[in-house]
């Protein structure tokens, strides 16, 4: 027996249905659920019930027998108790002092929660059939996993591994054979398999995009603009070309700006022996083309994070490229007035392929309130200076 002076701003004694409500409230915290699912030592758990103060225990004792009654009618887990001594009471009172939880089934019984118990039993049918690699994404990120087959998840990680960067070679997503999946399985679970291949090839596939990384045609079909900056190179003053035939199709300069957007097409100048290319965007795969290895490569993106991380991506296809207006001087001397916040930044470490300079100017970007500065914003003259000195 111990005696124990509880105050009344002690914490007040918690019902099975109070500890229920927070059991099932915990479940729905990644953090929580990753540490008691992939931690083997967060076992035996030990929630607390808390007991009455003095004058609970004087003034409401049909509450407290209450209390003692509900915990006495509990068959989950153990419920251990403590003999306290209180002074208005000629013997010691046996309460209930913690509940021992010994496995997550019995946190997902204790919850009293069927969505937890029914989440429990999907996670571990998954976590004993894919490879742990995979364990702690599906249990942080149930959205993924949570209105699909189980079968089908179990498929697409197995899947995650057949598929390496480029292997598409130039075909549609639905025409890749792997791992035994249909012709929509990469329409379907698009989202997850992205994210299975991050864990493999450290978030690179959702940095550069599925079709990207895979090296897969865009079956929407994306169109770039293609503008000869000279006359006389190409036989039309702008036209729009599928990516995918630019990779196969030189185009006749010697000078290639590729340009994120193609909003900004009249701040262009009239530049010798130059063809722009504006409108890429993440739809960089066609830049694996061996004609561009050949040419003096320019890329003018947005000064903001998503910016340098498609000029990162531009970069490990083209490694010779240019960057141009693209630096922190430059957007110190007009985010003043042209500057805009960011809503949603490219991550918080700046991204392999970045030199020293533009992985500070990233870091830089992050930490400003306004941290982007769109290129179609840019005075004309600045532009046209910055370009006609590139070439």
């Amino acid at each position: 027996m111990r005696a124990i002076g509880w105050s009344d701003r002690d914490a007040a004694m918690k019902s099975p249905e109070a500890v229920a409500i927070q059991l099932a409230r915990q479940w729905h915290s990644a953090d929580r659920r990753e540490h008691f699912l992939l931690d083997p030592k967060a076992w035996p758990r030990r929630v607390a019930i808390g007991g009455p103060s003095p004058s609970v225990f004087t003034q409401h004792t049909a509450a407290v027998r209450e209390h003692i009654a509900r915990w006495r009618a509990v068959a989950v887990g153990e419920v251990q108790w403590q003999d306290i001594a209180f002074r208005s009471a000629a013997e010691p009172v046996s309460l209930p002092h913690q509940w021992l939880l010994g496995s997550p089934e019995e946190w997902a019984e204790a919850s009293g929660d069927a969505q937890v118990q029914l989440e429990l039993q999907r996670l571990r049918y998954l976590l004993e059939r894919v490879n742990p690699c995979f364990h702690s994404l599906l249990i942080r990120q149930r959205a993924l996993w949570r209105d699909r087959n189980d079968d089908e998840i179990v498929q697409a990680t197995a899947l995650a591994f057949a598929l390496e960067p480029g292997i598409a070679a130039g075909r549609p997503l639905r025409a890749l054979a792997l791992a035994g999946i249909d012709s929509k399985f990469m329409e379907r679970h698009r989202a997850l398999v992205t994210a299975l291949l991050d864990i493999r090839f450290d978030g690179q596939a959702s940095q550069i995009g599925l079709n990207s990384f895979l090296d897969a045609a865009d079956e929407g079909e994306h169109w770039l603009l293609v503008v000869p900056l000279s006359p006389g190179l190409l036989p039309f003053a702008q036209q729009r070309v599928r990516a995918s035939e630019l990779r196969d199709s030189p185009l006749p300069a010697s000078r290639i700006l590729l340009i994120e957007n193609d909003r900004c097409l009249h701040l262009l100048p009239t530049l010798p022996g130059t063809i722009a290319v504006l409108g890429s965007g993440l739809d960089l795969a066609w830049l694996r083309a061996d004609w561009l290895y050949e040419r003096n490569v320019g890329y003018w993106g947005d000064m903001d994070t998503w910016g340098l991380r498609m000029l990162a991506c531009a970069r490990t296809l083209q490694p010779h490229l240019t960057p141009l207006l693209m630096n922190q001087a430059l957007f110190e001397r007009f985010s003043g007035t042209l500057a805009v916040p960011e809503p949603i930044t490219a991550g918080f470490m700046p991204p392999d392929g970045l030199h020293d300079s533009e992985r500070t100017f990233y870091r830089y970007l992050l930490a400003q309130a306004k941290g982007r500065l769109e290129q179609e914003f840019l005075p004309a003259d600045i532009v046209s200076h910055a370009l006609s000195e590139w070439t």
